[in-house]
């Protein structure tokens, strides 16, 4: 099919375009505009005055419950609601059941995605086999099979493990993604260790738990020369060390999850066990360090860290409570936001949810290129609406931001040239 989407702003961070412009489709891949043959006739038109056209965005955390946990979510569930927001590529973290240690596993979930047909979904491999931080996985096969990168979604407390595993992943140019968090510091919190959970008789998980682990694994990554990502920072000094980092030349990155630039421990208070995430909420200088990382570019990507739980998942005394949001269909909204606040300006914030997710995993995607498939999405900015549990497309309803209102709105989003979420109908024209 060919497709014309015109007089649209286009918003390409990787191309760094900003302007107004035209995007020609044909077979699902993006033509040269300024080559387009004067023989090129559209299947249908857009007229996308008025839209903002990003590449389609990608998120580096969403765990989609499948497979294993399909009680909570699915494959089909979940990517249908990324879709929904503009999101076309997601990463899975490998702690799946079965776990992402096999090539099968890895097919698996690929296969599925590719079913359900709303989004593409990568797996991320466990650095060590059943993610039990003794045996190194299989990472050749692992990358064979479609995994760009290692993770473990819990500490190694074996130094020596981790450094024969940054050393293998080095060999086959495989991204290590590491939780920045120390396990003896943090195994038995639950929350930030402040006044908040002092107050609340919480059990708290110190700044020094990310930090710690921060600085382990800066020094094994400078000596093994592999490219490490920190996922899902929540304290201001390890931004800090991670900018430090950067500048001296280590190949390191870091993201964050959207909900930590907008919720800290006070949210906590009342034991709101929507708020018991992990890494935990921290301060609200932790919070307004993190958005300056962002602004900055020492963190180069924000992620939704979506984790939808079935309701008795969360109604548990506090610590008892199974931690995450169910945030996916929030990144976008709340990315918004932060340009609306003068946080961001809206190509960094495109950036840091495309181009930057796209780097860190050194994909193709994440930009409107010549010759790259037709991963986007259309978002008209003026468009107010409201955030509401019942019309969450997530089968987890374990989401903030109830009754919140937000301007900003995906009205078409496309994977590969197919329209896998349109609200768009009456501005799209077959040729005559």
């Amino acid at each position: 099919m060919k497709l014309a989407i015109l007089n649209g702003h286009v918003t390409d961070p990787a191309n760094q375009i900003d302007q107004t412009g035209h995007i020609y489709i044909d077979s699902g891949r993006i033509l040269d505009s300024n080559v387009v043959a004067e023989g090129f006739r559209a299947d249908h038109e857009i007229d996308a005055s008025g839209l903002l056209v990003c590449p389609g965005l990608i998120d580096l955390s969403a765990r989609l419950r499948e497979p294993g946990q399909e009680h909570k979510a699915t494959i089909a569930s979940e990517t249908r609601a990324a879709a929904s927001q503009g999101i076309t590529t997601l990463c899975c973290p490998p702690d799946t059941q079965p776990i992402i240690d096999t090539p099968a596993v890895a097919r698996l979930i690929r296969q599925r995605a590719e079913q359900a047909g709303f989004a593409r979904v990568i797996p991320l491999a466990a650095l060590t086999q059943s993610l039990e931080n003794k045996q190194l996985s299989e990472m050749a096969a692992l990358k064979a099979a479609g995994c760009p990168a290692v993770c473990n979604t819990t500490p190694i407390t074996n130094t020596a493990i981790l450094r024969n595993a940054m050393l293998y992943a080095a060999t086959q140019g495989m991204t290590v993604i590491l939780p920045p968090v120390d396990h003896w510091l943090s195994h038995e919190g639950s929350a930030h260790e402040g006044a908040v959970a002092t107050r609340l008789g919480l059990p708290g998980i110190p700044e020094a738990a990310e930090t710690a682990a921060v600085a382990r694994d800066l020094a094994l990554a400078e000596q093994t020369g592999v490219r490490i990502h920190f996922a899902r920072l929540s304290t201001a000094q390890a931004v800090r060390m991670v900018a430090r980092a950067r500048f001296d030349g280590i190949r390191v990155s870091a993201d964050v999850a959207i909900t930590s630039l907008f919720f800290t421990e006070m949210d906590v208070d009342g034991y709101d066990s929507t708020y018991h995430t992990s890494p935990p909420l921290r301060t609200q200088s932790d919070r307004d360090g993190l958005r300056e990382g962002v602004a900055q570019g020492a963190i180069s990507a924000i992620c939704s860290d979506h984790q939808p739980h079935e309701a008795d998942a969360k109604l548990a005394p506090f610590s008892a409570t199974e931690t995450g949001m169910s945030s996916l269909e929030l990144l976008l909204p709340l990315t918004l936001r932060l340009v609306e606040e003068g946080v961001l300006s809206l190509s960094d914030a495109i950036a840091r949810l495309s181009s930057g997710p796209a780097e860190v995993l050194g994909l193709d995607s994440g930009t409107l290129s010549p010759g790259q498939p037709a991963d986007l999405c259309l978002i008209d900015p003026q468009a107010v609406w409201t955030f509401s549990h019942d019309q969450m497309l997530s089968r987890g309803q374990n989401a903030p931001c109830h009754d919140w209102e937000f301007k900003g709105r995906t009205c078409l989003t496309l994977l590969a040239g197919k329209p896998v979420y349109n609200t768009l109908d009456t501005r799209l024209t077959g040729q005559t």
